[in-house]
């Protein structure tokens, strides 16, 4: 398979490095200082682009890669509550094939399925009420984290009592916090730490008067997001329209 790169930072190396390994070949890298390489022939015959960059880059991205004729599978969070629309749109009467997921780990894939399983178990349980965490590095822009209002959403379908997730607690890289976790009965928070180089810690946690239930994903590093998105962009060369990690995994 030919994939194109857009994004060359830890992520799009760790992405490359797989996916020469699983014995395909990278036939374009597109990262801030050539973006005229959309235009290429190059980038043209990749079957897919695997897109991991910035929330404001994100959609032009996707855009100039459909414009080219080619699927994309991104990682980037941030900016499908503005467009997520507009995605499924193309990818539905235009013809474009877009994988997107808000984390390509499958430990988070199967996580997510974990999530989803004990909110429908918990909804029979109202004395437990839930609340989330999320942990990453300073780089991260957006908070909650992609992953999180995913998760989120996957309580919030299972879980009656809860209607909407809101912003808990952002504690900042230099140790300030802010916002608050006190919410509505039926509101689920997120609170969020930003510090050192920390790839990804996800918690969900019930707690009753009796006792307390935590379900925690701790990623170790980005091999298993990386590995992820090269499987996604495996499946997407041989799939179209709009798709997630449930297409990929049946769980």
């Amino acid at each position: 398979m030919k994939i194109a790169l857009i994004g060359y930072g830890k992520m799009g190396k760790e992405i490359e490095r797989i996916a020469l390994q699983r014995g395909h070949t990278i036939v374009s890298v597109i990262d801030k200082d050539n973006r005229q390489d959309f235009d290429s022939e190059a980038f043209r015959n990749a079957d897919v682009a695997i897109e991991f960059t910035a929330p404001t880059a994100a959609y032009d991205n996707c855009m100039k890669a459909f414009a080219a004729g080619v699927k994309v599978v991104s990682g980037s969070t941030g900016w499908m509550s503005e467009h997520g629309e507009e995605m499924k749109r193309l990818c539905r009467e235009e013809g474009r094939t877009l994988f997107w997921a808000s984390n390509f780990s499958i430990g988070v894939a199967i996580f997510s399925a974990v999530n989803n399983y004990l909110a429908r178990i918990m909804d029979n349980f109202p004395g437990y009420d839930v609340s989330m965490s999320e942990t990453h590095h300073i780089h991260k822009l957006d908070a909650p984290s992609g992953t999180a209002i995913t998760l989120a959403e996957g309580i919030l379908e299972n879980l009656k009592r809860k209607t909407a997730w809101v912003k808990g607690t952002l504690t900042a890289p230099d140790g300030s916090v802010s916002g608050t976790t006190d919410c509505r009965p039926d509101e689920l928070p997120i609170s969020s730490i930003r510090e050192g180089e920390v790839p990804g810690i996800h918690s969900i946690r019930y707690e009753s008067e009796a006792d307390t239930i935590t379900i925690t994903h701790d990623a170790k590093n980005r091999k298993g997001f990386a590995l992820g998105a090269v499987l996604a962009a495996e499946f997407t060369a041989t799939h179209e329209g709009f798709l997630g990690m449930n297409d990929l995994f049946k769980f």
